[in-house]
């Protein structure tokens, strides 16, 4: 069999090829406001948040994508609110209270699930397997993922104004809080669409990668937001041709790809890496 057969002459490899484009563009093209409102941090708490929140809408309603990203949201906007009212009415700030909750959700989902015999089941859930997409899994990557896109495309001014100086998108009448929260909530449906490719242990790498690679090249938003996508298209569809080639699982090799790239990245950059450390250290010599 050809590498052209093992790659469009199966449903399952068609499908996952199809899912990567729209995963790995959304998470590219959304990580760029991420990178650029340096809250990484934030958004890995949020990815912890995915398990137990999957864990709850399973056991309420079985393992689907409606009832993943249903109780994603809810734990998701659960922790980012609970963590958010702790730091405002005590000397803990929100990072701090948000790893203590996502921490202890996430336990609390694997006591859970454990407890009522759902472990294996949701296994693909943890590390994904893009290979495994059904029909439904594809619509509802780009009806979520369709959705996520025009949002931000709608909304780009505000979330823009929000991302670089909130004291001044206030002061022009955004509403601050309700865009944060709004991007948080974009964050969550995002993760949920990648499940299948990265699980929730690694989906904060296809989310970040992309953006923070091309951050070290350019000052431009255009080129981090759309650049971020195109480049995350790219690695996601490639790995899954690695998958299916020779036999890897993909969402380990999206994260290695794009981790090696940004190392790459850090070292070559003329501006703001490697390179440009080295190159001042002579000069003032």
């Amino acid at each position: 069999m050809t590498a052209w057969e093992q790659l469009f002459g199966f449903m399952f490899s068609q499908r996952a090829l199809l899912a990567a484009s729209m995963i790995g563009f959304v998470n590219g093209y959304l990580g760029g406001y991420v990178v650029l409102k340096r809250s990484s941090l934030f958004a890995g708490g949020l990815t912890h948040t995915l398990f137990p929140g999957i864990a709850l809408g399973a056991i309420l309603a079985g393992l689907n994508p409606v009832s993943a990203l249903i109780g994603a949201v809810f734990m998701a906007l659960l922790a980012g609110v609970g963590a958010t009212g702790i730091a405002a009415v005590s000397r803990v700030d929100r990072d701090t209270a948000l790893a203590i909750l996502y921490t202890a959700a996430f336990g609390g989902g694997l006591l859970a699930l454990e407890r009522l015999g759902l472990y294996v089941n949701i296994e693909n859930y943890l590390f994904g397997n893009i290979l495994g997409v059904t029909r439904m899994d594809l619509w509802f990557v780009y009806i979520a993922g369709g959705l996520t896109m025009a949002l931000l495309i709608l909304f780009q001014r505000p979330l823009l104004l929000y991302v670089f100086s909130p004291d001044a998108a206030a002061s022009q009448g955004v509403p601050v809080k309700t865009i944060g929260y709004g991007l948080a909530v974009l964050l969550v449906v995002n993760m949920v669409l990648s499940l299948q490719a990265v699980g929730t242990v690694l989906t904060l790498g296809l989310l970040i990668a992309p953006a923070a690679i091309l951050y070290l090249f350019s000052n431009s938003v255009r080129v981090i937001l759309w650049g971020g996508g195109l480049l995350g298209a790219v690695i996601a569809v490639g790995s899954v041709v690695l998958s299916v080639l020779h036999d890897i699982q993909t969402g380990p090799a999206i994260v290695v790809i794009l981790g090696v790239l940004f190392l790459l990245a850090f070292c070559l950059s003329p501006v703001y890496g490697l390179m440009a450390v080295i190159r001042k250290r002579g000069h003032m010599r």
